[in-house]
């Protein structure tokens, strides 16, 4: 998204962009980080893993922070009251990551591109109060799609985009059950529909006797 387009996209839900604290890179492909120039314009400072900095330009120096490990484990990032620890992904880039935030009260998890849900990153996302999530793609879409078959292999593969049932069966073992609120996002314009993610999700979640509206709220960004 560009500059201006992220200035819009903020000031219509009531957000200064001067008012930005933090901006946190999950991975450095061109459509997760194109607006970065309005971290320059605002000084705000960018966050990314120090793979994901190999694939970062255009970012003042001094505005560059790097989510940093100890033994392996991403550290604790403070930020005010906000505390905000970074996940590992697996995703087609140099160290791509999720997001796991809390202010202590309610805990929100993010995790976009990656190919795969493994254990680890179930446990760092559990006990979440919001998921925004990826729901990418229905396979069967992806095949019978215009697509090169290089394209259709990477999509579909571990290091590619969730599909609407692996998304699904994540947030079964996720959910507890007590009015989580799961956005779905990064929908494929060719090779999903917005129903079709939602649905996949609530047939999932029926399974375990989680009905929306009651359990978990759910909408698609």
């Amino acid at each position: 998204m560009a500059k201006t387009k992220i200035e819009k996209r903020l000031l219509e839900v009531g957000i200064r962009p001067d008012e930005v604290v933090a901006i946190f890179i999950t991975h450095a492909h061109g459509d997760h980080i194109k607006g970065l120039p309005f971290a320059n314009k605002y000084r705000i400072p960018v966050y990314a893993t120090h793979g994901e900095w190999k694939g970062i330009s255009g970012v003042d120096s001094e505005l560059q922070r790097e989510c940093e490990t100890t033994y392996g484990l991403y550290d604790l990032i403070m930020l005010d009251i906000f505390e905000i620890r970074p996940f590992g992904v697996h995703h087609d880039a140099f160290e791509p990551v999720g997001y796991s935030i809390t202010d202590g009260e309610t805990r929100v998890s993010i995790c976009l591109d990656t190919g795969k849900i493994d254990e680890s990153m179930l446990v760092s996302m559990a006990d979440s109060d919001i998921y925004i999530i990826e729901a990418n793609h229905e396979p069967s879409m992806v095949e019978a799609g215009g697509y090169p078959d290089v394209v259709k292999a990477r999509i579909l593969s571990d290091i590619g985009h969730l599909s609407n049932e692996q998304t699904a069966v994540a947030i079964q073992r996720l959910m507890q059950g007590r009015r989580e609120r799961i956005y779905l996002t990064h929908l494929s314009s060719k090779n999903n529909l917005a129903t079709l993610a939602e649905m996949t999700v609530k047939q999932v979640l029926k399974r375990k006797g989680f009905v929306a509206g009651k359990h978990y709220e759910i909408e698609v960004v």
